[in-house]
């Protein structure tokens, strides 16, 4: 009888790069934001901006509903919601640009205040799935060059926590905005021990 030595059980990762997804840079963000609004990506512009300002994992973002984040047809320049991983609230801002995206999607899509924010296009009494966040995360990246296997949902996450830990050096802020429990969890994520390390060898000459 012929047996086959291969390994029936494929790791999820094989041939893949794995690993923290990088944060987005400033030029990043702006190269996004201005090529989602010359397509008058309406969704995906509030989407992103409000991804990028939120900070939250994609399961609780895709996960929001109007309610959550204004109050009658005001958005609320901050909001507060539960963390389904850890059932913590954590509160986030939503800047003036991100109101204003929002509220052009609100009004053109005709949602609701119980209605979720991103709902799917498929059904409308479901919210925007974690995989379709994630397909649309690659496809505004892909469309500016970047190397898709280097960004991911926690790309959006990261970025502005990054940007503020490398202007201020602030880690309990920034372990308040993650909405994490201990702060060695916010070293670990945002992989400042790495960067700082590499930094400050880049500035040493031998």
């Amino acid at each position: 009888m012929n047996v086959s030595t291969q390994n029936p059980f494929t790791p999820w990762n094989k041939g893949k790069l794995v690993g923290q997804k990088a944060p987005l840079r400033l030029r990043d963000i702006w190269a996004i934001r201005v090529r989602l609004q010359l397509a008058k990506k309406t969704r995906d512009l509030a989407l992103f901006n409000l991804a990028i300002d939120s900070k939250l994992r994609g399961c609780d973002l895709v996960n929001l509903r109007i309610r959550d984040i204004a109050h009658g047809a005001c958005i609320s320049p901050r909001a507060i919601v539960m963390q389904q991983k850890i059932h913590r609230p954590v509160q986030f801002e939503i800047t003036e640009q991100t109101r204003i995206a929002i509220i052009d999607w609100i009004q053109i899509s005709k949602l609701r205040s119980e209605d979720f924010l991103f709902p799917s296009r498929i059904n409308s009494a479901k919210h925007l799935s974690t995989r379709q966040y994630a397909r649309i995360v690659k496809a505004w990246v892909t469309e500016i060059g970047l190397d898709a296997s280097i960004y991911g949902t926690h790309t959006m996450r990261r970025t502005k926590a990054s940007l503020i830990y490398r202007r201020t050096k602030n880690l309990r802020a920034v372990q308040l905005l993650l909405g994490h429990t201990k702060l060695e969890s916010t070293v670990r994520y945002l992989g400042i021990e790495v960067d700082d390390a590499l930094e400050m060898a880049e500035q040493t000459e031998v």
